[in-house]
């Protein structure tokens, strides 16, 4: 009776770690999939000063993903917009950056389901008074900052002139320019900026007045394989609430 009882936990208990592995019903059986990311865009993702690893929602929603598709999420630091036409050319089996679907983007690659949206706003210094809200910064004609390649630069063309615009290689680049006064302020995707804000002194905030609101998604070379059981690892987790609890780690509680 005993031994009985006992080969009926055992099966158990492999069904269980069965079903942990791959909680969305798809297994990889512990594929290495390669995961670009740009370091330089928190909370996203960044180099954590005190360990000097990387870390941020891009790292914990793809190390979540696997552990549901039986995979091995390894990151790889690329180059924002480069990494975008690198994903599609299949130098990377996807990419995480806060990346927007957007229409012509589906041209080079492949997106998944949308795991967020994001608002675009402006960020100005923190002790900024002359703007009341984003209709009263353009009103004005002030300096604006922006990364190319992104959205929020596209935005930008049709809210202002080009030559009231600077475009930087990267955001951090951008939020610098903005402290030490170059430009007055950057336009940037709302929870993006949230993890720009405490950085130099608390040295920023956001302005009223939203701008436009993009859906987020990972990209692959067109024709992947992995879309389809990163779809399904998405939807569990906004069915189970990790999606959620992940996005109020890094998009509410986090701090620079």
């Amino acid at each position: 009776m005993k031994r009985t009882v006992r080969i009926v936990v055992l099966l158990a208990a492999v069904a269980l770690v069965a079903a942990a592995c791959s909680s969305s019903g798809s297994d990889l059986e512990g594929r290495k999939v390669s995961v670009a990311v740009e370091n330089l865009y928190p909370p996203f993702n960044f180099i954590d000063e005190t360990t000097n690893a990387g870390a941020g929602f891009d790292y914990d929603i793809w190390n979540e993903i696997c552990s549901r598709i039986s995979c091995e999420a390894t990151f790889v630091e690329a180059t924002w917009p480069d990494v975008i036409v690198e994903t599609g050319q299949g130098v990377y089996d996807t990419a995480a950056d806060g990346i927007s679907i957007t229409e012509e983007r589906k041209e080079v690659v492949a997106f998944s389901d949308s795991y967020m949206s994001t608002i675009q706003k402006i960020m100005v210094r923190s002790d900024e008074t002359r703007y009341a809200d984003a209709d009263a910064f353009f009103a004005s004609g002030a300096k604006l900052g922006t990364q190319v390649g992104t959205t929020n630069y596209e935005l930008a063309t049709t809210l202002t002139t080009e030559s009231n615009i600077d475009a930087y290689d990267s955001f951090p680049t951008a939020v610098l320019a903005l402290l030490s006064g170059d430009v007055d302020g950057v336009i940037i995707d709302d929870v993006a900026g949230q993890g720009y804000q405490g950085e130099g002194s608390e040295g920023v905030k956001m302005l009223d007045g939203d701008l436009q609101s993009d859906p987020l998604g990972f990209i692959y070379p067109i024709g992947s394989d992995l879309i389809d059981p990163v779809n399904e690892a998405i939807s569990d987790m906004k069915e189970d609430g990790t999606l959620d609890r992940l996005i109020t780690k890094w998009f509410v509680d986090f701090t620079p």
